[in-house]
């Protein structure tokens, strides 16, 4: 989030938080908070994020991230805003009965690769072989 973004953004928190702060002062011992209190927070979230929000309306970070996903919150601020990469597992059984021929490629963010051929029925070590890859500096 950009710091223009984030200053928009503090003049509804704090008025959102105002309003939580009202609710607390006026509320008896044990009262739920209202949905309309909860659904400004969901909707808080979708453009501050879960954290920020949580901090700023003093609400518990996994009941408003329960909230934010019952409510089907379409998108939430995260930090990364590229999505994270898909991991498929292929158990050694189904590249064993394969034709005979596989290509693996490992890929870091920084775009540095690794390219494994496979030919054959054998399978070398893969779990070694990608930590060595990933651990490496």
């Amino acid at each position: 989030m950009g710091r223009s973004e984030n200053s928009q953004q503090a003049p509804r928190l704090l008025r959102l938080a105002q309003q939580f702060a009202t609710w607390r002062a006026q509320r008896s011992f044990g009262t739920r908070i209202p949905d309309r209190l909860w659904a400004a927070a969901v909707k808080a979230a979708a453009s501050c994020g879960v954290h920020q929000t949580a901090k700023a309306l003093r609400l518990d970070y996994y009941a408003v991230q329960k909230h934010v996903q019952s409510n089907g919150s379409q998108r939430v601020t995260t930090r990364a805003e590229d999505p994270l990469p898909a991991f498929v597992e292929l158990p050694a059984s189904t590249l064993a009965t394969a034709a005979g021929e596989c290509i693996l490629e490992f890929e870091k963010p920084e775009g540095s690769k690794l390219r494994v051929h496979l030919k054959g029925v054998q399978v070398p070590d893969l779990l070694a072989l990608g930590a060595g890859f990933w651990n490496a500096e």
